[in-house]
């Protein structure tokens, strides 16, 4: 195979490799075993999220070899690091959970420095958790370079044993992390032992890879390959099958090919392709945190593409993917049938993908979709012409208790139950409103309301997992609604909206409620509103004490907490693509 030649005179790398003024940067390349064609080839930053947190990221480190072998099979130089990760899972339901937006940035961030330092040509990266999802692509976006995201993949489910401690329901169905919440509850309502808490702890997550529903990580997996940042059929396979390394090889060899050919991230993700990938998220029942990533992926880019624009396209497009939690299948399922791009392919037959998006691949999205044959298999993807529902799982909501927007997922939630009005319950914090849930201090036809745990004000927008797990645990998931300006986990189910904004630490309108307001939740209309007028709200307002105080006075959190900005634009802490006057490829 003849050698490819790459013109470095354009490339950053460049500053660090060529010329004689460059002889003590070559030096430390000599060091670390590098040969003088390797210093002299493309250098192509191969990042991951790699960490012993959680079975999300265990698998990365191997991942990145695989990455690395094919870069060098397309003559390019791979450079390894990595950045931090904070693990929903391990960080769920106590004050770790504060860590997990902020990580985020964290990790863009300092995948944008070890970029920049280093003068690396283009990006891999490699992200197995929540947030470490969005955060690899946004440094892409942002640095703009040629890159490819690859998807550390998911667990595999687990299986309960033959074990008549354990109820049916729990027995006879494909097992995830979110079993276990909705177990503890279960416990706590007396309704399964001790005995069945610790066979099922010990068997619902049984290898590595992360949360295996539709939940976040697998949701924004699916967005990796819809906006074109992720080679085709990359995100489904889970993390212990050996097909994973192919991908990782394949994703290594693509880059090279997009600096040949100087496809650049924002070539990729534009407003078409940012549509394409809320059309994904609202058809497979995906998580509400893509009404935050989504926005902050396009704020990158210099895109306006906000919370109520994802909405919008949610809003209109049919829900036809049956995953869980709202469904029966997890990302495995998904990927033995197909995988993103037959979904895809169903939307394209009601017209509503952008086919002419670029992708890592170096081809468009209606190039990649005229090679796939596969149709859907009518189980886990349905016919877009005969849809499990005709409107998105995941709905958009507006009202005078939330003038900036919220969201609510739906999927799995029977129209009936679409629509609830009730007295609101309100607590100031998270652990407040789970000690009530344990302790029972609520009643069925209530909205919980929980404030203060917005960007700013928690600090940090913690999910409430523990929460709404808790209360599907003792059976109240249909019975009660939960409002907060926090975030949900893309686990939980029932009737839960998020992303309440303005947040309490603003003085938005959930700042002013008191127990007993009339709150009225209706995902049909999209309405989120309370029985006061605008009068009794300015009254309220004036009366105001502020912004609830909190523990976190200096350190990361503070910081976040003083540069985030309204989540309806993503939570972002940065003035974003818009405000920049260079492009770090062309330094």
């Amino acid at each position: 195979m003849l050698k490819k030649q790459f013109d470095k005179s354009k490339l950053p790398s460049r500053h660090v490799t060529e010329g004689p003024a460059r002889a003590p940067h070559r030096s430390y390349y000599y060091a670390m075993g590098m040969t003088e064609d390797e210093i002299h080839q493309p250098l192509v930053g191969v990042a991951t999220c790699w960490n012993e947190a959680a079975p999300c990221n265990i698998a990365l480190n191997r991942q990145a070899q695989a990455v690395k072998m094919g870069v060098k099979s397309a003559f390019g130089t791979p450079r390894e690091f990595t950045t931090i990760t904070v693990t929903d899972g391990i960080a769920m339901g106590h004050e770790g959970m504060r860590s997990s937006l902020a990580s985020r940035e964290a990790i863009a961030d300092t995948v944008e420095l070890t970029m920049r330092g280093h003068c690396y040509d283009a990006l891999v990266g490699l992200a197995g958790c929540d947030k470490s999802l969005p955060g690899m692509m946004m440094a892409m976006i942002r640095l703009n370079v040629p890159s490819v995201f690859l998807y550390g993949g998911s667990i595999l489910p687990g299986k309960a044993p033959n074990n008549p401690e354990v109820p049916a329901d729990f027995a006879n169905r494909d097992l995830t992390v979110q079993d276990m919440f909705e177990a503890v509850g279960r416990h706590q309502n007396g309704q399964m032992s001790d005995v069945a808490l610790d066979v099922l702890e010990r068997v619902a997550c049984p290898s590595a890879g992360a949360c295996g529903g539709q939940f976040t990580a697998n949701t924004m997996a699916c967005v990796s390959e819809a906006i074109g940042l992720a080679l085709p059929n990359s995100s489904g396979a889970p993390a212990p099958y050996e097909s994973r390394d192919q991908y990782a090889e394949a994703s290594g060899a693509a880059v090279m090919n997009l600096i040949e050919k100087n496809i650049r991230a924002r070539d990729v993700v534009t407003q078409k392709s940012l549509e394409n990938a809320a059309r994904v998220v609202a058809c497979t029942g995906g998580s509400t945190n893509a009404g935050l990533h989504l926005p902050a992926m396009a704020h990158e880019a210099g895109i306006e593409f906000f919370l109520e624009d994802v909405c919008d396209i949610f809003r209109d497009t049919p829900y036809f993917v049956d995953l869980k939690p709202g469904g029966q299948y997890v990302a495995k399922d998904l990927y033995e049938v197909g995988g993103v791009y037959v979904v895809m392919k169903e939307l394209r037959k009601a017209g509503l993908i952008h086919e002419d998006c670029m992708t890592a691949t170096g081809y468009s999205i209606g190039e990649e979709l005229d090679k796939i044959a596969l149709e859907a298999d009518g189980k886990v993807i349905h016919p877009v012409s005969t849809p499990i529902t005709k409107t998105g799982g995941v709905v958009g909501l507006k009202g005078n208790l939330a003038p900036e927007g919220a969201i609510v997922k739906v999927a799995g939630i029977e129209a009936q139950h679409q629509r609830f009005v009730g007295p609101a319950r309100v607590f100031e914090c998270e652990q407040d409103a789970f000690e009530a849930v344990q302790n029972r201090a609520y009643k069925e036809g209530e909205v919980i309301v929980i404030r203060n745990e917005g960007p700013a004000g928690g600090p940090g927008m913690r999910e409430m997992l523990a929460t709404t797990a808790a209360l599907s645990g003792q059976g109240m998931g249909k019975k009660v609604a939960l409002i907060t300006d926090g975030r949900f986990s893309g686990a939980t189910r029932g009737f839960c909206v998020g992303h309440v904004g303005p947040e309490a630490y603003h003085g938005g309108p959930i700042a002013l409620l008191q127990d007993g307001d009339i709150i009225t939740i209706d995902a049909i209309s999209g309405e989120l509103s309370v029985d006061l007028t605008q009068d009794e709200l300015d009254e309220r307002k004036a009366a105001w004490d502020g912004p609830r105080e909190t523990i976190y006075a200096s350190g990361a959190l503070w910081k976040f907490a003083k540069l985030v900005g309204e989540t309806y634009k993503g939570a972002v802490t940065h003035p974003g693509g818009k405000a920049e006057k260079h492009e770090y490829m062309d330094l």
